[in-house]
């Protein structure tokens, strides 16, 4: 099953404030998880997954700052 969580075109600004509620959603899960897991390996293995999301935003971010015009931006969820 495929959903399509993200199908269209946006501003620099939309796009940016599109990526950071998805990254937002994501980052907030680990660190949910984290507050809950008594596994020091699991913690530390979350850590990494924010600190990879947080990067990968940023880069993201930079990108779409060198574009000039619309954004076109494409999310598929396969279950």
């Amino acid at each position: 099953m495929e959903l399509q969580l993200l199908d269209g075109t946006f501003s620099s600004n939309e796009s940016i404030e599109i990526l950071n509620k998805l990254f937002q959603v994501k980052i907030k899960y680990h660190e949910d998880k984290i507050k809950t897991s008594e596994n020091e390996e699991d913690v530390k293995m979350r850590e990494q997954k924010i600190k990879y999301l947080q990067n990968e935003l940023a880069h993201a971010r930079q990108l779409i700052a060198t574009k000039t015009g619309d954004i076109s931006m494409s999310s598929t969820i396969t279950l």
